[in-house]
């Protein structure tokens, strides 16, 4: 690899690590904050920044003290630790998850700052790379993939709840099989409902054609595809 020298313990090196881990945790959240997603620069820097300093620490134990000291134990508790930061960033709205990728991405800048504290920088730098193409350019393929599927995630909003009957009874009648549904009320006061539903669309039915076709039924105010 071109950075194995940077795994000798040199005070040239640990700066270079430093530096690199700083950069390499700010490319990953300036990615992150440009689309205005969880995490950020200073969050995900931060991040690989510190698990590189516990990396760090475990190889400066293990070279000053080797018969006392498993240097793979700190960043053990560093990949399983950062778990809960990467949580914070994970809202459940409306039956919809958000910000999994924000927590993975702190993860992987955890990761990512272990792998420049112990001098393997090719692989941070590789790794980096990659997660930033993928992010890039997995929405694109999902899209050209998901545009073929049967499955739909509806959001219909309904006069009141008796709809939610006489949709779900629809829907079976046509050969759709529904994996989830929830009925809630719009807000206090109101009579009007919303009905989440995963629903996978019969395979003689054309999708779109069928999700206008829902907005006859009487009570459906309102059909989206999310």
């Amino acid at each position: 690899m071109f950075f194995t020298s940077l795994t000798e313990w040199t005070p040239g090196n640990v700066m270079i690590r430093i530096l690199v881990s700083l950069f390499l945790g700010s490319l990953i959240g300036i990615d992150r904050g440009a689309k205005r997603r969880g995490g950020g620069a200073r969050t995900d820097a931060a991040v690989c920044l510190g698990a590189t300093v516990v990396m760090l620490t475990a190889q400066y134990m293990y070279l000053m003290f080797p018969e006392k000291t498993n240097i793979a134990r700190m960043p053990a508790q560093v990949i399983s630790g950062v778990g809960f930061l990467g949580a914070g960033s994970i809202l459940v709205s409306r039956n919809q998850v958000k910000g999994l990728t924000s927590a993975a991405s702190v993860w992987i800048c955890a990761c990512v700052g272990l792998a420049v504290g112990i001098g393997f920088v090719d692989g941070a730098v590789i790794a980096t790379l990659v997660l930033l193409a993928g992010l890039h350019l997995l929405p694109a393929i999902e899209h050209r993939i998901y545009q073929y599927s049967r499955y739909v995630t509806l959001y219909v909003e309904a006069e009141d709840s008796r709809t939610a009957a006489s949709l779900i009874h629809k829907l079976k009648k046509d050969g759709c099989t529904i994996d989830m549904y929830n009925v809630e009320r719009l807000e206090t006061g109101s009579q009007s409902f919303i009905i989440w539903a995963t629903v996978c669309i019969g395979k003689k039915l054309k999708k779109e054609e069928y999700l206008q076709s829902l907005l006859k039924l009487p009570g459906i105010v309102s059909v989206d595809n999310l």
